[in-house]
């Protein structure tokens, strides 16, 4: 098995779908992920695993809904945040920004329970950066 360093932002180039993320590698049983997002994504949340969001560029507005009732957190460049399973949460971004992900491998991106998926997202368990 051959091993290369990836460079993120030159795997960010390769796509330009939005909340459609890429696998860039996988570390044990969990992918990481690349996305570009911009505008909102859905109310959603993962039953069986935590999700990892890193704020690579731009700006994320995670809403969150739990039994502390609902609050959002802002996500700026470099910040990282982990949303426990269970919780539901709405990501979006008003202006664009690129995110890595960590997931366990087939986990979708639009959790086990969810609203109605809009044409914009893609609900997948991951694509392969080509």
């Amino acid at each position: 098995m051959q091993h290369a360093p990836t460079d993120l932002t030159r795997a960010l180039e390769t796509f330009d779908r939005l909340w459609s993320p890429r696998i860039v590698t996988t570390v044990n049983d969990h992918d990481v992920r690349v996305a570009k997002v911009e505008g909102e994504h859905l109310w959603h949340a993962h039953d069986d695993t935590d999700e990892f969001f890193c704020v690579l560029d731009g700006e994320l507005h995670i809403a969150l809904r739990d039994g502390d009732g609902e609050r959002t957190v802002v996500l700026t460049r470099g910040s990282v945040f982990v949303v426990p399973r269970g919780v539901e949460h709405k990501p979006s971004s008003e202006h664009g920004a690129s995110l890595m992900l960590f997931e366990r491998s087939g986990t979708s991106s639009v959790g086990t329970r969810h609203e109605a998926v809009p044409e914009h997202v893609d609900a997948t368990t991951g694509r392969a950066l080509t």
